[in-house]
C-alpha cells in the first residue's frame, strides 16, 4: 500500500487541491483548518490502525485481484469471514474515534458497483466490470480513500428524475464524447467528501428508461475541474473552529462524519471511468445492495460510539458520587444490553450473507435493514440515558474561558467539582463529550444516515415473506392452503 500510516494519509491530501468553501470562504488545506480538520484524523485512524500489527488481521485484507495485502475499506467481500472481520473493524474505529471515519461509504459502494457492473456486463455485454477492476487495483494500491456519493437534491420529491422542473436535481448525463461523458447535478450530504481522493459516483433511486441520462456510475478524482464542495454546518462547530479545546466535547475528531454538498458543472469523466452509462433496470440492485451494506454498518460503527458513551456517563458518575447508585447501575445496564443488541444486528447479517454472481458477498438484506432501524431506537435511548444520568448541568455549564479565567475560574473550579481529588476540569470535559455526542448533528446522521427509517420499513415489510407466514399459521391448524397472494396493503 502506497499510503502506510495515518502521517502519509494527511500528507497525500496536502497534495491535491479540491475546491471548497466552508461559511462563505475557501478552504486551503483540509488537514489544517479547524473544521476540516478534526475529520481528517478521525479517517486517518483508519490508516494508523491497518500500520498496527494488533489490528492488522482485521483492518487489512488480502486483494483478491492482486494477492497483494490491502486495506480492508478498499477489499471487496470474498466469504462471510470478510463480513464480519467488517464489523467487528468498524466498532473498534467508533470506539478509537467517537465519531464517523468516513471510510464507510465509499467501501460499501466499492461492494455494491463490483458486483452489479458484473451482472451488466452478463446481459448486455459490456465491458465496465473490467475498467472497475481496474480503477480499484490502483485505489487498493495507492490505498486511497473513496467517497461514495449517491444522495441527490430530488428537488420535487413527488417527480422522478427526468420529470424535474430542474433537471439538475439529479447527477446526470449531459453529453456523450468517443472519449467520455460529461456530467453535471450534485450530491448532498456526501461524508468524508473533502478529505477523500476519489469519489464514487452512484444513482440515487430505480429508474426507467425515461431516466436512462441519470443511469450513471463514474469514478472522479476529488479536484477534477468543475467540481466544487461546500461543507456543511455541525452543532457547536463555532466552539471547534474557534479551538475551544474543552468546550467542543472531542477536540480531536468530528462530531460526526464531515458532510458536504459536492456539485458537478460539466465535468469530464473519461470512458475507463464509466461503469454505468444508461442501464436504467440495473439502478435498483445497485442502490439496494449498497444501502444493505451500509445499513449494516451501523449496528458497528454506532455500537463502538455507544461504548464511548456508556463509559462516559459512568465516568461522570463516579465524578459525581452516584455509581454505587441501584437505579444509574440499572440504566447503564440498560445501555450496555442495548448496545450489545445492536451489535448483534450487525454480526447477524454478517454471518448471514451470500455469494452474489461475481463472487462478491452480500450482507442479508432483511437483517440489514433490522439492524439499522434498530440504530434509530436504540443509539436514541442509550443517548437519553446517558442525561439522564449526567443530569442537567450539562446544559448550563460554564465555558471554557470561564473554567481558565483569572477573576472566575476559581468559583468554577469550586462549584463544579464532584467527589474528593478528581480535578473539576475532569468532570467539565466529560460533560462535554457526553453533550456533544447526545445532541444535533450526532443523533440525526444516526436517524437519516443510509436512508430515512421509513425507508427501512418499506423494505423490511418488502422482505417480511407474509405469505409464507400465512402458510406456517394455516399449516398448524389445518387450513387448505390457497395459491393467492395475500392482501398486504
Amino acid at each position: 500500500m502506497k499510503i502506510k500510516n495515518g502521517a502519509e494519509y494527511i500528507e497525500s491530501l496536502r497534495k491535491i487541491k479540491p475546491v471548497i468553501y466552508y461559511k462563505g470562504e475557501r478552504i486551503e488545506d483540509v488537514t489544517r483548518h479547524p473544521a476540516t480538520a478534526p475529520h481528517v484524523r478521525a479517517a486517518a485512524m483508519t490508516y494508523a490502525l491497518a500500520s498496527d500489527d494488533a489490528y492488522g488481521d482485521v483492518a487489512t485484507a488480502t486483494s483478491h485481484l492482486t494477492g497483494r495485502t490491502i486495506s480492508r475499506f478498499t477489499h471487496v467481500h470474498q466469504n462471510v469471514e470478510d463480513l464480519i472481520k467488517k464489523v467487528k473493524l468498524l466498532r473498534i474505529l467508533g470506539q478509537k474515534t467517537g465519531t464517523c471515519f468516513q471510510r464507510c461509504v465509499g467501501f460499501d459502494g466499492i461492494n455494491a458497483v463490483y458486483s452489479v457492473v458484473y451482472e451488466i456486463d452478463q446481459k448486455c455485454g459490456t465491458d465496465y466490470f473490467e475498467r472497475f477492476k481496474q480503477w480499484l487495483i490502483t485505489i487498493q494500491d495507492e490505498n486511497l480513500m473513496v467517497v461514495g456519493a449517491m444522495t441527490d437534491p430530488k428537488g420535487d420529491r413527488s417527480k422522478g428524475p427526468a420529470d424535474q422542473p430542474d433537471p439538475d436535481q439529479y447527477v446526470r448525463i449531459v453529453e456523450r464524447r468517443p472519449d467520455g461523458v460529461v456530467i453535471r447535478g450534485a450530491k448532498l450530504h456526501m461524508t468524508g467528501a473533502v478529505n477523500s481522493h476519489e469519489i464514487l459516483v452512484m444513482p440515487t433511486t430505480a429508474m426507467d428508461e425515461r431516466s436512462k441520462d441519470y443511469a450513471v456510475v463514474c469514478a472522479i478524482p476529488v479536484d477534477a475541474p468543475g467540481i466544487t464542495m461546500i461543507f456543511g454546518r455541525q452543532a457547536s462547530d463555532d466552539r471547534r473552529d474557534k479551538l475551544e479545546r474543552i468546550d467542543v466535547g472531542k477536540p480531536s475528531f468530528g462530531a460526526v462524519g464531515g458532510e458536504a454538498l459536492i456539485a458537478f458543472e460539466d465535468v469530464f469523466v473519461p470512458n475507463e471511468r464509466v461503469f454505468m452509462d444508461g442501464e436504467t433496470e440495473f439502478t435498483g440492485s445497485l442502490v439496494y445492495r449498497f444501502a444493505s451494506h451500509h445499513r449494516a454498518n451501523y449496528g458497528a460503527c454506532k455500537t463502538g460510539l455507544m461504548d464511548v458513551l456508556t463509559g462516559a456517563v459512568s465516568y461522570l458518575a463516579q465524578i459525581q458520587g452516584t455509581a454505587k447508585a441501584s437505579h444509574v447501575r440499572d440504566k447503564v445496564t440498560e445501555m450496555i444490553h442495548l448496545s450489545e443488541t445492536l451489535y448483534c444486528s450487525s454480526i447477524a447479517c454478517s454471518a448471514e450473507g451470500w455469494p452474489t454472481p461475481s463472487g462478491a458477498y452480500m450482507v442479508d438484506t432483511m437483517l440489514a435493514n433490522v439492524c439499522k432501524q434498530n440504530v434509530t431506537r436504540f443509539h436514541f435511548e442509550v443517548a437519553r440515558l446517558a442525561l439522564d444520568l449526567a443530569g442537567g448541568f450539562i446544559a448550563t455549564l460554564p465555558s471554557q474561558y470561564d473554567l481558565e479565567s483569572e477573576e472566575v475560574g476559581h468559583l468554577v473550579k469550586k462549584y463544579f467539582s464532584g467527589v474528593k481529588d478528581i480535578p473539576t476540569e475532569e468532570r467539565i470535559k466529560i460533560a462535554r463529550l457526553i453533550e456533544a455526542m447526545t445532541g444535533g448533528t450526532a443523533l440525526v446522521e444516526s436517524m437519516h444516515g443510509a436512508g430515512s427509517p421509513q425507508a427501512q420499513r418499506v423494505m423490511i415489510f418488502r422482505e417480511g415473506d407474509l405469505g409464507k407466514k400465512i402458510k406456517l399459521a394455516k399449516a398448524l391448524l389445518g387450513i387448505p392452503q390457497k395459491e393467492r397472494a395475500p392482501e398486504n396493503g
